[in-house]
């Protein structure tokens, strides 16, 4: 299973030691979200927490042998057509692309892009989801991201809203089988939480434990996906190249 995770700029060990502690709570990767504004490079460096001494994107720790770190891209930003230029410079850099919602039109725009890996915090701020964004989701490949942070952080009202919003989403996400993935959202190693602990959080808010943990093994398989189809064996689906060649 994996989490993605915000890191600051490499220099603090603070991958380091989001790596060890992911490793030991029993995940077997990260996805670390930057953003256009903060290059990858700048939170961490290539070779700079690997440990296997490969070249095909999977990256360890020396605190935490085979942890796969993935690197990925948060496009954060109110207007669709600058998210789309941005979607523009970076799908072809890094291998997840996420969309942060929280605005209708931020929202419509990111399910209706198939070039769009994952739709973040859909229902923060402003921002709504339904039946119709869903279903453009679905058709396009777009993950949905399940947010827990507010339950896990929040309090009183923000957290009751959000706990209603989730349910909401779980239903619909449900309903239409459309693809997500479960976050915590950390910002710290402290904040992260194994995968047990959020499957209990997930069966207490009555969304069920094991339909989060499939939330979080969720990221590792878009990453193995996208690294497949950016190999140069990848032509086009159903066709690569091989020995026959």
């Amino acid at each position: 299973m994996y989490e993605a995770v915000y890191a600051r700029p490499a220099g603090d060990g603070e991958l380091e030691a989001f790596a060890s502690t992911a490793s030991s709570y029993g995940f077997s990767g990260l996805v670390v979200r930057g953003s256009p504004e903060v290059p990858l490079d700048d939170i961490w460096e290539p070779g700079g927490v690997d440990a296997g001494g490969t070249d095909d994107g999977n990256h360890g720790s020396d605190a935490a042998p085979g942890i796969d770190v993935v690197d990925g891209v948060e496009v954060r930003t109110e207007d669709p057509e600058a998210a789309r230029r941005a979607v523009d410079v970076c799908r072809g850099s890094r291998t997840l692309v996420v969309v942060r919602g929280g605005t209708n039109r931020t929202n419509r725009y990111a399910v209706e892009d198939a070039r769009v890996d994952v739709l973040a915090r859909p229902t923060a701020g402003r921002g709504d989801l339904n039946h119709v964004l869903v279903r453009a989701a679905a058709d396009n490949g777009v993950r949905i991201e399940v947010d827990l942070a507010p339950v896990l952080r929040a309090s009183g009202g923000r957290r009751v809203r959000h706990l209603q919003s989730l349910r909401k989403l779980h239903e619909l996400v449900d309903y239409y089988d459309a693809p997500y993935v479960v976050s915590a959202g950390p910002t710290d190693p402290l904040q992260l939480r194994a995968p047990r602990e959020l499957a209990a959080v997930g069966d207490r808010i009555g969304v069920g434990g094991e339909w989060l943990e499939r939330g979080l093994a969720e990221w590792g398989r878009l990453a193995a996906r996208n690294r497949r189809i950016d190999s140069e064996s990848f032509i086009e689906p159903g066709v690569e190249r091989g020995r026959y060649e």
